[in-house]
């Protein structure tokens, strides 16, 4: 009985157990529903849902909902989020009411089946609240741009920078964080830099980086940044910051190229490191550390996996089962240090690297190697000497050189460093040490002290040179040690010019480097559509384009001969009575003047009016003689005034009185083109007036159209009335002969010489007067007067 009841007590016990249970399942169930949570309802777009989750997150974030409960609710909201705005996932949900595809939400830790591409972690480890998110905030490492511009880019020379761009409201930020937090503790340790910019707050640094939108990451080395293209995940983030580094930082030694790397100590001025483990890839740290210490040693690794290391491994000694790293300096048969450990830390490598950064003698460079070996004094316990070789480079100077190596090896002071320069690299440092400018003399040991950062140095030369006997051992033995007991012994002083960089690369392989790290940034912009930050150089390029262009354009348009020019319009109307056209023509463009300049062809403006005249201008010159001037002169303006608006034409007058004989040997010139006229009479030979003759020059092509002078007055023998239809010159008609001198004075009179002047510049204008061509311009010299018994002639 007693057996019986204690069963049914039992039995009742375990009813009320499983209706707790069925309770809080269905108030589990309540609670994680997604479309409670959100408060919509199941019709809902998913514009609407995206609204709602906005509004909502916004109010429970955690970081501006300080409530107990934000962060629950915060991680609520965003995972049903997730579900709803997913349309798989949700019909899943609303069929099944699962909220994850393999349990439900809520329960235990996510895996990593993500939609997005950039997820490797789960979506929910939040960094809200925790100790150890607290101590990982992204004030850590936010970055001003006073911040950015002084020290960061200055640090990236010696090491590359991670930086994420985000802001308060970028949900998308969030999802990324879990791979970011991890990331930056890996990459930090190995002594990259990490800086977070809040656009928020920062907008100036995030313009200035090129960062448009969040979540963005990217890399700055060497001043030169770089963005993050790919998936946000552990592996593609630290192979973006090994990539960033250069290529060439470490080399691979075997038993092939040992001596040739470790001989280099001497070209290079520097140590070298070898490390030694077993992994075939050169390790991140170690190239990083290699990145650091660039200018100071030269990094090797060594594959102990590799059956080519055999020999080296041997002859060093090497645990296999352990890095270990070697340094060496001017000795290459033993290493001048030893460091080995499992699980080697950043903090032991720069410790044995600062320890071994310079050679035992090192050769004075440059500038800021000799501020590092023989800094400036700046207290007296902390004195500091430089024990200065002059030498030279050639073969003669070895056995010294090496006297001097070996005096340094047995050095034991401190305070004491020991370093040469070549006379033929730094001449003016020798010759204000020396006070000589013979570099012909042996080489010589100077003990130095820096006063200050300006030049001064406080120094003493050891008597006697140096050429490595004992004898010269010893006195500069004796030299230090009486330094030690009386720095007064340093009795000469000097203002040291700066040092010559050695190393400096040339102008143009610089450039070549500059045009290189260039076209790489702009072929990574295109691939990657990177069109925003590719605008500035975009513009500049169209620009000079359009420029080029347009100038070519306008030199094309300006640069026109009268062939290019454009036709006059056609002209209404007959010409008048007389055969005038002056009041018909017109040229392409107005007049800019109420007169025309006319200037006077001589010995002194023949050379710029003709001769250098510009290509596509033309010299119209009038032939009169000093009768005649000032009627035709006055007769000439009227005619050409309407044609004084083109740029190309220029108007000149040659007075026959002065330079007949030049108008007689141009028109020779071109006899072998035209028929020149003369008047004979029953066999006997005239001479030609030309005045009245309008010569039309282009001085660059060399050739002329002319105008000669038509009967205008009553009809002649051979010729027609005034009136009629007649053409403004006769190069278009057979050659006939002039009419003698007596009968042209007597029916011609100078002011209707040039009465159809008008028509033959329009013809000149359009292109379609016969062109004469002559080798050269005829100099332009005035007449000679030759008298004989009887007569005169020019």
């Amino acid at each position: 009985m007693a057996r019986r009841t204690r069963m049914c007590l039992t039995f009742p016990g375990i009813v009320v157990v499983c209706l707790l249970l069925l309770v809080g399942l269905v108030e589990t169930a309540n609670e994680v529903d997604p479309y409670n949570i959100l408060g919509v309802t199941k019709s809902a777009s998913q514009t609407e849902i995206k609204k709602v989750y906005k509004r909502l997150a916004r109010k429970w974030h955690p970081d501006k909902n300080k409530n107990e409960g934000a962060e629950d609710m915060f991680i609520k909201i965003t995972k049903s989020y997730e579900i709803l705005s997913n349309e798989e996932r949700r019909a899943n949900y609303d069929r099944y009411g699962q909220t994850d595809d393999t349990q439900p939400y809520g329960h235990g830790h996510y895996g990593h089946g993500h939609d997005q591409f950039y997820f490797d972690e789960s979506f929910f480890h939040f960094p809200f609240s925790s100790k150890g998110s607290q101590e990982f905030a992204d004030s850590k490492y936010a970055l001003h741009f006073n911040q950015y511009v002084n020290d960061v880019v200055p640090d990236s020379f010696k090491r590359p920078y991670l930086i994420k761009i985000t802001s308060d409201w970028c949900f998308s930020c969030i999802h990324i964080e879990p791979v970011w937090k991890e990331v930056v503790l890996e990459l930090e340790a190995l002594g990259v830099g990490i800086g977070v910019v809040d656009v928020g707050y920062e907008r100036r640094l995030a313009n200035h980086l090129g960062a448009h939108r969040t979540p963005s990451i990217l890399g700055v080395i060497n001043g030169k940044v770089t963005f993050f293209h790919y998936a946000v995940v552990k592996e593609h983030l630290r192979q973006f910051v090994e990539d960033l580094l250069p290529q060439r930082l470490v080399e691979k030694v075997t038993d092939r190229n040992d001596l040739q790397f470790l001989n280099s100590w001497h070209e290079q001025n520097k140590p070298h490191v070898l490390l030694f483990d077993q992994v075939p890839v050169v390790p991140l740290l170690y190239k990083l550390t290699a990145f650091a210490y660039k200018a100071y040693v030269q990094f090797g690794y060594v594959d102990q996996g590799l059956s080519d290391t055999a020999n080296l491994l041997k002859q060093f000694n090497i645990n296999t089962y352990a890095p270990t790293m070697l340094v060496f300096k001017e000795s290459v048969d033993k290493p001048a240090d030893i460091i080995q450990a499992k699980g080697m830390k950043k903090q032991v490598i720069d410790e044995f690297i600062l320890n071994n950064k310079f050679l035992l003698v090192p050769r004075l460079v440059n500038q800021k190697l000799f501020d590092e070996l023989c800094p400036v004094k700046q207290f007296h316990r902390r004195r500091k000497y430089c024990v200065l070789l002059i030498t030279g480079d050639e073969e003669s100077y070895t056995i010294g050189n090496q006297a001097f190596l070996s005096f340094a090896y047995t050095n034991t002071q401190e305070v004491v460093r020991f370093a040469y320069v070549y006379q033929r690299l730094q001449q003016p440092l020798c010759d204000t040490l020396l006070k000589t400018k013979d570099s012909t003399q042996p080489p010589q040991v100077l003990i130095l002290e820096r006063r200050n950062a300006a030049g001064k140095v406080l120094y003493k030369e050891v008597a006697g040179g140096w050429n490595g006997t004992d004898k010269n051992k010893q006195r500069l033995l004796d030299e230090l040690q009486r330094l030690q007991k009386d720095p007064s012994i340093l009795n000469q002083d000097a203002m040291l010019p700066e040092l010559n960089n050695e190393f400096a690369s040339m102008f143009l392989i610089r450039w070549i480097y500059t045009a290189y790290d260039y076209l790489t940034e702009i072929i990574d912009d295109v691939l990657h559509n990177n069109w925003r930050e590719m605008m500035p150089l975009l513009s500049l390029i169209f620009s000079a384009l359009f420029i080029l262009f347009g100038t070519v354009v306008v030199q094309a348009f300006s640069d026109s001969s009268e062939d290019g020019k454009s036709k006059p319009k056609a002209k209404d109307g007959a010409t008048a009575e007389n055969g005038s056209p002056g009041s018909s023509s017109t040229s392409s463009r107005p007049p800019k003047k109420n007169f025309v300049e006319v200037t006077e062809l001589t010995d002194i403006t023949y050379t710029s009016n003709l001769v250098k005249l510009r290509p596509g201008h033309m010299n119209v010159v009038l032939v009169l003689t000093d009768a005649s001037k000032n009627v035709l002169l006055s007769k000439f303006a009227k005619e050409v005034y309407s044609f004084t608006g083109s740029l190309t034409l220029h108007f000149s007058f040659l007075n026959l009185d002065k330079h007949s004989a030049w108008m007689e040997t141009l028109l020779e010139f071109a006899q072998d083109a035209m028929q020149i006229d003369t008047d004979e009479d029953d066999g006997a030979r005239h001479k030609i007036d030309y005045t009245g003759y309008i010569l039309a020059l282009n001085g660059h092509k060399k050739y002329l159209c002319l105008f000669r002078p038509v009967y205008t007055g009553e009809e002649g023998p051979g010729g027609a009335t005034g009136g009629g239809r007649r053409s403004g010159s006769r190069e278009d008609h057979p050659p006939r002969r002039s009419m003698p001198r007596s009968r042209s004075t007597a029916t011609l009179q100078i002011h209707h010489k040039l009465d159809r002047l008008g028509l033959w510049m329009e013809r000149l204008m359009e292109g379609t007067l016969p062109r004469y061509y002559i080798p050269a311009w005829p100099g332009l010299l005035p007449n000679i007067l030759t008298c004989g018994q009887n007569f005169c002639e020019v």
